[in-house]
């Protein structure tokens, strides 16, 4: 069985171009704002949201969100603008990735293809739950706690913490986390790692101290 794309977009032209490129290796949904997005996840069977931002009626942040209360299917933000207020924006409302329009076809399949493959093997790792200080995650059902409280994490938080999780006190460059999260076909870029840890910090409220800073190398994980 094919794997069922969603692409959620409020320009026709946008819609149809994007599906050229990928209706012939996959099933493509499509909707034409937030609103319909929600309820395509909610009544099939999707592995994976291409969603604009912008849109109409509900908005591409609060589609996300609605989403990520729902599923966890790899979301992959698509945005006509490339500052970093709408990268940060966009991740912590619960979206994997982004990309920035205009992107070329190899772009986008390049970043449809990590994301389903680091969902499914991610999917397949052998359960394990990790405790560090106040911190817990467990592996198999996706839970993380920061002193007994849940947070939701995007998928490529939830792998950058467990990979800090299971390597505490070793220093990560930016080229290995981007490696080992995001795959060596990932067309993503160091500032990707850095958006990410950013709102992982965030997320992770006063825990976020533990992923530190390492100065013209990466970053390592230790109280």
């Amino acid at each position: 069985m094919r794997d069922r794309i969603l692409i959620a977009d409020d320009e026709q032209d946008m819609i149809h171009l994007v599906k050229s490129y990928l209706e012939d290796h996959y099933e493509v949904y499509t909707a034409l704002d937030g609103a319909e997005a929600l309820y395509i996840v909610e009544h099939h069977s999707v592995d994976l949201v291409l969603l604009d931002i912008m849109m109409p009626n509900m908005d591409g942040i609060t589609a996300c969100k609605k989403i990520r209360k729902i599923s966890e299917v790899p979301i992959l933000m698509l945005t006509a603008k490339s500052d970093e207020y709408d990268r940060v924006m966009g991740l912590q409302s619960g979206a994997d990735d982004y990309i920035v329009k205009p992107f070329s076809p190899k772009e986008l399949v390049a970043r449809i293809e990590a994301s389903l493959r680091r969902a499914k093997g991610f999917a397949t790792e052998e359960s394990s739950v990790y405790q560090f200080q106040e911190i817990t995650l467990d592996r198999n059902s996706h839970v993380v706690k920061v002193a007994g409280n849940s947070i939701s994490l995007t998928r490529k938080e939830f792998q950058l913490l467990s990979l800090f999780l299971q390597n505490q006190d070793i220093v990560f460059t930016r080229e290995q986390l981007l490696d080992k999260v995001w795959g060596l076909e990932s067309s993503g870029t160091i500032r990707t790692v850095d958006t990410h840890i950013k709102t992982l910090r965030i997320k992770l409220h006063t825990a976020g101290r533990y992923i530190k800073t390492v100065w013209g190398v990466g970053y390592k994980f230790e109280s």
